[in-house]
């Protein structure tokens, strides 16, 4: 079932009973990377999966990554209804996660960071304005491959044809205005400083395989953040959920309960 919430800016999924667990998904792909573990996650979870800002149905905002963590805090507030939540987010969706649990102390009791980190290398800035830079001159299209390459190996791709057709049309949907704001956004941001604040317990996950995100900033996102514990997932890319969700739900076991 779908609800809208934050003032009917951001349109979500919501199923099962019980504590409320959110998902945010990454920029590459969409709230459908998580289709294969909500049907466990909702027997014990109120599980809610937001289209971010400028996905979907929810409408974009400006001013950033912190604009973006800004409206995702009001629409948790709002599903949780002053319970505690425990938000997990995968690639960008784990940055909006980071910097909201940053700048609203209170909003989650338990984070999951999956392929993400604090700031990326200079070279992975670079990446991400030549995404933008390419994508505004030729269009999504013209990245796609790139895009696929950075969420899954290329062996994955090659043994999932099907998946993959469905990832790249997902990516294609997405709004190019919406992705050249958030490639901007990754390409400067730098939270390392502000590690120290997030007090709540934190389990950081990476593919070992991830490209995108690399093992190295989930490393140093782990050592930064005060009650942090790391877990590689073997053979996996940047949406090890997706690739793996076997792996992906037994790396959660023991920390969302």
């Amino acid at each position: 079932m779908d609800r809208l919430l934050a003032n009917g800016t951001v349109n979500a999924a919501q199923s099962g009973d019980g504590p409320p667990l959110f998902l945010f998904h990454s920029l590459l792909s969409d709230r459908a990377s998580f289709d294969a573990i909500v049907p466990e996650l909702e027997g014990s979870f109120r599980t809610i999966v937001p289209e971010l800002p400028g996905f979907g149905r929810s409408r974009a905002v400006e001013g950033g990554l912190v604009a973006v963590a800004d409206r995702m805090a009001e629409a948790v507030k709002e599903a949780a209804g002053g319970a505690p939540a425990i938000v997990l987010g995968n690639g960008y969706g784990g940055f909006v996660a980071l910097q909201m649990a940053i700048r609203h102390p209170e909003i989650a009791s338990k984070l999951v960071l999956a392929d993400c980190g604090a700031a990326f290398s200079e070279p992975g800035r670079e990446a991400f304005r030549n995404m933008a830079r390419v994508s505004r001159e030729k269009g999504l299209e013209a990245i796609t491959d790139v895009a696929m390459r950075r969420l899954f190996a290329p062996e994955f791709q090659a043994q999932h044809p099907e998946l993959m057709r469905d990832r790249r049309e997902a990516f294609l949907h997405t709004d190019p205005d919406v992705f050249r704001s958030a490639c901007d956004a990754l390409a400067s941001l730098d939270l390392r400083a502000e590690l120290a604040a997030v007090k709540v317990p934190a389990l950081v996950l990476v593919g070992e395989h991830d490209e995108a995100t690399p093992p190295p900033m989930s490393y140093e996102l782990a050592a930064g953040l005060p009650r942090a514990e790391l877990k590689v997932i073997p053979g996996c890319a940047h949406v090890p959920q997706l690739q793996s969700p076997r792996q992906f739900l037994v790396a959660l076991n023991g920390f969302l309960l």
